[in-house]
């Protein structure tokens, strides 16, 4: 197993809040790595770190490591702009520009330098269709994103995140505003996407994580209780808390 993402002892402080203790865990690379726990465990907070989305917000302070392919996130000269280019982002919310379909996906190439339209059309194509959308909204591709349904619009900002050709693609909660049929095509979704990428998901939804995960870690207050094989967690997990949470006697 290779490890695409390694944290060494990860520590996140919300001014006097302790949100994050000593984070050891390496997501595999070409893989599906969940993360799971109750609300409020700081499994959103350690998806957000991989690719430094806390450096928006007042206050953080971080210690310990994040390598990605074996070298610091946080090390000097590290250009933000590059690394998320590398480590895209899906939100629970579906979250398009008000701009058409197409203007969405182009969006990414374009702010990288990409203005040649035949190219830009070549990616917009190729980023629908691996987003197992392009069926659905090739004939309105210059039509608002915001016409489409929720689970549409879910996936188009899957497309426009492959669109600048990340290697690691994060999303928290990604169907957790979708009906369960919306729910299952992003699944198969993942499932595909995962020959070709590094996929981290937060997930609050157990059978979602047994469903698709390889791997599972799950959270509670801060710290990272345990962390196996998916099918090893949730059938015979070593961390009482684990199990308590697992069988829903608690969150």
């Amino acid at each position: 197993m290779l490890n695409k993402i390694e944290t060494k002892e990860l520590n996140l402080y919300y001014g006097e809040k302790h949100a994050l203790k000593d984070v050891s865990l390496n997501i595999a690379e070409k893989s599906i790595t969940a993360f799971i726990g109750p609300s409020g465990c700081g499994k959103s907070t350690f998806l957000k770190v991989l690719n430094r989305m806390q450096d928006y917000v007042d206050g953080v302070k971080i210690d310990g490591q994040v390598l990605l392919d074996d070298e610091d996130i946080f090390g000097q000269g590290v250009d933000t702009t590059l690394l998320r280019k590398k480590v895209g982002m899906v939100f629970q919310q579906p979250n398009p520009f008000p701009m058409s379909i197409y203007d969405n996906v182009a969006y990414g190439p374009r702010i990288h330098g990409i203005k040649n339209k035949k190219q830009l059309d070549e990616i917009v194509e190729k980023s629908l269709k691996a987003a197992a959308l392009y069926e659905e909204v090739s004939d309105r591709l210059h039509t608002s994103a915001l016409g489409l349904s929720g689970g549409q619009q879910q996936r188009l900002c899957i497309a426009r995140c492959l669109a600048v050709e990340p290697e690691v693609i994060l999303l928290d909660e990604p169907t957790s505003a979708l009906d369960p049929i919306s729910t299952l095509k992003i699944e198969e979704l993942l499932m595909e996407l995962k020959d070709k990428y590094t996929i981290a998901i937060v997930t609050h939804n157990m059978q979602q994580a047994s469903r698709i995960a390889d791997y599972t870690a799950f959270f509670l207050v801060g710290e990272m209780v345990e962390y196996g094989k998916t099918d090893k967690i949730f059938t015979f997990p070593e961390d009482k808390r684990t199990e308590d949470y697992i069988t829903g006697r608690f969150g």
